[in-house]
């Protein structure tokens, strides 16, 4: 394993919709494998594979509880709505507001090309969602209403102490 590099929102590679995994290999393995060990070092949520360069249709998501590896995922299912702070790996120190649905489910392989499908509310449905997203160019600058305020973050940051 090894960690990669995150590429910020003014690299062309993250505008760019990335294409389908079609063979489930090692490179397939290792991208994954490297990708979980890049998000640990960065302590993120999620990670799409063009945030580290590599323009497929791979996503990997902390739940919490265990790190989903979605290859080829699709958004099948979305309910409600969520208006609140989110921030990128790839636009570091910044935080926007980003409405999303409250909950979202998807349909993905797994890393053997096996499918399934995953789901998750508030954190986990925004992040299935901006993660996606990444896959088809879009960074969530693109989508948010304004960025956070310097106040703004700080009374957030408080409130979660």
């Amino acid at each position: 394993m090894g960690l990669r590099k995150i590429l910020t929102a003014d690299e062309p590679a993250l505008h760019k919709v990335c294409r389908p995994v079609e063979k489930f290999d090692w490179r397939l393995h290792k991208l994954l494998d490297d990708m979980k060990e890049t998000l640990a070092d960065a302590e993120g949520v999620g990670l799409a594979a063009p945030q580290v360069g590599i323009l497929r249709r791979v996503v990997i998501v902390d739940t919490g509880e265990e790190i989903l590896e979605l290859v080829n995922p699709e958004l099948l299912e979305t309910d409600g709505e969520q208006r609140g702070a989110e921030g990128c790996l790839s636009v570091p120190g910044k935080y926007g507001v980003v409405t999303r649905p409250n909950y979202a489910k998807v349909r993905a392989q797994n890393r053997n090309g096996e499918w399934f499908e995953a789901e998750g509310e508030e954190l986990i449905a925004r992040c299935f969602c901006h993660e996606l997203d990444h896959l088809d160019g879009i960074v969530y600058t693109e989508v948010m209403e304004r960025f956070l305020t310097e106040e703004e973050l700080n009374a957030a940051t408080e409130e979660e102490a």
